[in-house]
């Protein structure tokens, strides 16, 4: 069923139909490991959480070098994404290129694709996974900025080279030969992020976003400012949006980065963010000063008690009804599904 509603939506008629990657790679994980049916029942929302660690490239690529950090589990997580990617992007509808997207597809990534032609590398930018911060890196690298510290407000867009800005030929030499990498995060601590603070402090999506949800979502919502939106109303909406149109702040991170058309070298956690992100720079040979800015004293993370204490507190069945939209974040980047269960929110 989900491959025939694939197929609909992807407009073929005839005999030459393609599935859709992201429907595609759902069934692909449904009919191999029962997930939905897991989640129906809970079973995957009892196993204990690991730390996710850092992760590795796809095995068309050489393996990440052991950092030699001792980490077990570090390594159990690289290997899992390894194997996961392998598995999933090995099937032989997938994307090989991004050349095999459709157009939407190919331009939302290479959108997302930040050159440093200078240290030959490519960057995927993830909203809410750190992305200001490396940013402010490709930006003294390029010596735009003098130093990652400067105190100014980020500009995401001057002083900063964008792949789909490129002419093909430019685009194949720089995905074929430069060193490519992106950093990912739990899914819900992703959502609960940009929830907080797209709603809570930002005036541009309140008006924008918010206003829309609140009118949809409830009676007499007619008169807010946006400002108020729930977390159970914000989750609504993402139900009902097409991941490949959602605002760039909660799009899947498959969509953004397309994990199996981009033969990434290396795939970095929001968890191990400053080791994570001090291997790649010497992976790319910058200069020994810079250093991954440390977080913003103002900065308020989204901790573990406070996920818990949203997801608890949100209808149970509307979580388990998105899970799928954001199904591939989770599998292919070794993310546990979130405690849902009665049991653990009681405690």
């Amino acid at each position: 069923a989900v491959c025939a509603r694939s197929r609909r939506r992807a407009g073929g008629g005839g005999g030459g139909a393609v599935l859709l990657p992201s429907m595609l790679m759902f069934a692909v994980i449904l009919a191999s490991s029962g997930l939905l049916l897991m989640i129906e029942r809970g079973i995957l929302a009892e196993v204990r959480p690991l730390h996710p660690a850092a992760g590795s490239d796809t095995p068309r690529r050489h393996a990440v070098a052991d950092r030699g950090d001792g980490d077990l589990e570090h390594q159990v997580l690289q290997d899992t994404r390894n194997r996961t990617i392998h598995t999933v992007c090995g099937q032989r509808a997938m994307p090989r290129s991004v050349w095999d997207l459709t157009p939407g597809q190919r331009k939302t990534v290479l959108k997302h694709l930040l050159v440093s032609d200078k240290y030959r590398f490519l960057y995927c930018y993830v909203p809410k996974v750190a992305c200001s911060n490396w940013k402010r890196i490709l930006k003294v690298l390029g010596g735009a900025l003098e130093s990652v510290n400067v105190k100014l407000k980020m500009d995401h867009k001057s002083d900063l080279v964008f792949l789909g800005d490129m002419k093909p030929d430019e685009i194949r030499y720089r995905l074929k030969n430069y060193y490519k990498f992106l950093f990912v995060r739990n899914p819900m601590e992703r959502l609960l992020s940009a929830y907080r603070n797209k709603f809570g402090e930002i005036k541009e999506y309140q008006l924008k976003y918010g206003v829309e949800i609140v009118k949809r979502y409830r009676k007499n919502g007619a008169q807010s400012a946006g400002d108020d939106v729930t977390f159970s109303e914000f989750l609504r909406y993402l139900l009902d949006e097409e991941a490949e149109r959602m605002n760039e702040h909660w799009m899947p991170i498959y969509n953004l980065c397309q994990p199996c058309a981009v033969h990434y070298d290396f795939i970095g956690s929001y968890e191990r963010l400053n080791a994570d992100a001090n291997y790649v720079l010497e992976q790319v040979r910058s200069p020994s000063f810079i250093r991954f800015p440390e977080r913003q004293s103002w900065y308020k993370p989204v901790t573990t008690e406070t996920l818990h204490y949203y997801l608890c507190n949100t209808q149970r069945q509307l979580i388990k009804e998105l899970l799928p939209k954001y199904i591939l974040d989770f599998s292919l980047f070794a993310y546990p599904l979130p405690n849902i269960t009665s049991k653990f929110c009681r405690q």
